[in-house]
């Protein structure tokens, strides 16, 4: 079975070392799939217009041939709701998105993100850039309670797998490999797991 492309995105402060998008993009590669894990402009000091046209871009170059497949994490979902809600080019739509620990457009407790939490809540926008979508929360999540979660989910009219004890689903809550996204990417399997 052939892999997909996968397009990583991350959060706040980027994916480091250790973080589970890092491991993906590790064990794709050594099953022989395209993978794209770029680093936007100032991780700590994200700009919502900067970050978009890096999106795009990074799309834009994507393979036109195989599925295409989006893993989003924390910050990252709200960028790529934002994508959706704006004029995108149907070239530009992936088969597959992965929402994970998105912050709930509510969360007031990081100055940094402000410009993202205004996030259109289009469910139609979500499937005119993507065949489908899918949101994780993990239970005990700082960022996005788990009614928050839900709610989210519900306004986008997504499936959503809550993660007992996954917290934001990053390094600190245990989470550097995770077999579980790992199945997702190739073979869309779900609900997701913990590690």
């Amino acid at each position: 079975m052939s892999l997909p492309y996968a397009l990583l995105l991350h959060g706040l402060g980027g994916s480091g070392p250790t973080h589970w998008q890092n491991w993906l993009a590790g064990e794709l590669a050594h099953r022989g799939g395209q993978v794209d894990l770029p680093q936007f402009t100032l991780p700590d000091a994200p700009q919502l217009d900067v970050w978009l046209a890096e999106l795009r871009e990074h799309l834009a170059v994507a393979p036109r041939s195989g599925e295409r497949v989006v893993v989003a994490h924390s910050l990252a979902c709200l960028l790529w709701l934002h994508h959706a809600a704006g004029e995108v080019d149907p070239a530009l739509r992936v088969d597959r998105v992965l929402l994970v620990a998105p912050p709930s457009p509510r969360f007031t407790g990081e100055p940094l993100i402000t410009e993202f939490l205004d996030v259109p809540l289009d469910p139609t926008a979500v499937r005119r850039a993507a065949v489908s979508t899918r949101l994780v929360v993990g239970e005990g999540d700082p960022y996005c309670s788990l009614e928050q979660g839900k709610e989210l989910a519900e306004a986008l009219r997504l499936d959503v797998d809550v993660v007992v004890g996954g917290a934001h689903l990053n390094v600190d809550a245990g989470y550097g490999s995770w077999s579980a996204v790992l199945k997702w990417v190739r073979s869309d399997r779900t609900p997701l797991t913990p590690r």
